[in-house]
Order: structure tokens, then sequence, then C-alpha cells
């Protein structure tokens, strides 16, 4: 078992790889016990959060709403298992309900809700909305001239909605250069691949084209990610996007690329199946 302690943070790719290994086991049997849930969605988004929580972003568990942290929307909502599990290493709720995914009264509803988890920035997985609200926490901080920034993780068939368009052009044209946006590129949603229902490319240039500052990378390579990071905070006068180019399921070989597991639970033999494969 890995053991976090309050603000320890690592640059080191290798612990950061482990972790993202146990948070990927985590989201596994987490989804299975709720015999429900959004497995493809939330390991391919695995090495944005950990990468994001371990090392990226000012955030102390100890003081959840410290006026300081960076803050962090998970807008593709159904993809909390990963958020519950890194949010849960980090030490901001209770690891051994983890398993209580989706179940009446549980702190780990089946899309954050803050009415549950009070550390959470806001109630998520309504899609398209997120975007709005971390251009709103971004235009908040300049104008308290505070030093935080906003992190906000989008899904590629959630971009397909008219919201993020006119959130995109917003914060263009008002130079909120305090936020980050995070597509996770996986090419599969809800009723199948993205290219088959309404196709999203090019969709650096799409935002670009709206006054932000692109960068395109593998979204599993923790490295790459830590340089994007990087490279954003630097950016002045542009709001940042960063396209990851995932894989649905990351990590499980028969859930990799497959649109059933959008949104299916493994089965009690898949789910040994997998916890195999992530040993």
């Amino acid at each position: 078992m890995l053991k976090w302690k309050a603000m320890q943070k690592t640059s080191d790719a290798v612990q950061l790889a482990a972790i993202c290994k146990s948070m990927r086991r985590e989201v596994i049997q987490m989804i299975t016990d709720a015999k429900s849930g959004h497995p493809g969605g939330s390991l391919s988004a695995v090495e944005i959060l950990v990468t994001l929580y371990f090392d990226v972003m000012n955030h102390d568990p100890a003081r959840p709403k410290w006026d300081g942290r960076d803050r962090f929307l998970l807008s593709k909502g159904h993809a909390c298992p990963i958020l519950y599990s890194v949010m849960a290493e980090c030490g901001y709720c209770d690891k051994a309900q983890l398993n209580t995914l989706r179940k009446m009264g549980s702190m780990y509803q089946g899309h954050p809700d803050v009415r549950f988890l009070p550390s959470l920035e806001a109630s998520t997985g309504s899609l398209g909305e997120g975007i709005s609200l971390a251009i709103g926490m971004g235009l908040a901080a300049r104008l308290d001239k505070a030093s935080w920034r906003t992190y906000v993780v989008l899904g590629d068939g959630e971009i397909q909605e008219g919201q993020i368009w006119e959130a995109a052009m917003f914060a263009g044209y008002h130079k909120v250069d305090n936020i980050v946006a995070i597509v996770d590129h996986n090419r599969i949603q809800l009723d199948g691949f993205v290219k088959d229902i309404m196709e999203i490319e090019p969709v650096a240039e799409k935002f670009r084209a709206f006054g932000w500052h692109a960068i395109e990378l593998d979204g599993h390579s923790i490295p790459a990610l830590q340089s994007a990071f990087h490279e954003a905070e630097s950016v002045k006068g542009q709001p940042t996007v960063i396209v990851a180019n995932t894989i649905k399921g990351k990590g499980v070989s028969f859930m990799e690329n497959n649109p059933k597991f959008h949104g299916t639970a493994p089965t009690a033999q898949e789910c040994v199946a997998a916890l195999a494969e992530l040993a």
C-alpha cells in the first residue's frame, strides 16, 4: 500500500508511474464492486490526474479550502473513480470507503458531488460546463491578484458541446492565462468512436483559432505531461490547452480501445484478469 503525506510531492517519473499502477487497480476494484461505472475513461486519465496531484498542483489535504490552493475540476465527471482514488491517496477522503462507489449515501457518488465530498471544488458531470467553471475561477484569481491556477479535464466526446467553444472564445479573448484545460483525447465516447459520431479534429488547431496556447502530447507519458504543465505556467496572455492523446481503458488489454468499457463494469472474472495485468 502506498503511503502519502499531506503536501508531499515528487517529480520522479518512476515513483509517479508506480502510483498510476496502484490507482488503476483501485479504479478496477471500485467499479467492479459497484457493478456499474465508467472504467475506460477513468483509466485513460490516470497519468493526467496523478501528475497534477502528486507533482504539479499546490494543495494541502489538511486544508482542503486553503485560499492559495490550485483548483482542479473533472468536467468529464463520469470518470470520477480515478479522481476519488487520487484524492483518497492524497488524504482528502477515506480510502476504506472507496468500495462504496455509487451506493446510496456514499461520499463517492457516480459523478463528483460537492454535497457528499466537500473537498471537491464543484459538482461536475453535466458535460460541457467544467470549462466555464474553470474560467470563472481564473477570473476570480485575477481579480484577487492571486497566483493560484485552475486545471480542468475535458472528455473528447464532451467537446462536441457548443458551450465548450463559447467558453473557449471567451477565455481566449479575455486572455485568461491562469487556467489549463486538458482534453483526454481517447477517441471513444458513449455511443462509439468519436470520429463516427461527430468528428472533432483538428482539436489543437481549433483551440489555437480561439486564442489558446495548445500543446499536443502522449497523455500517458509522465515526463511529457510534466513538461507541458511547466510550459503552461510560463505562457502569458493566453489560456493553455493540453491535447493529451490517450488510450481508453489504458493498462488492461481487453479494455483498451474497446467502446464497450466506456460505461460497463467488469465482471468478477474480468476484474481478476485486469488486476493480474496490473500486478
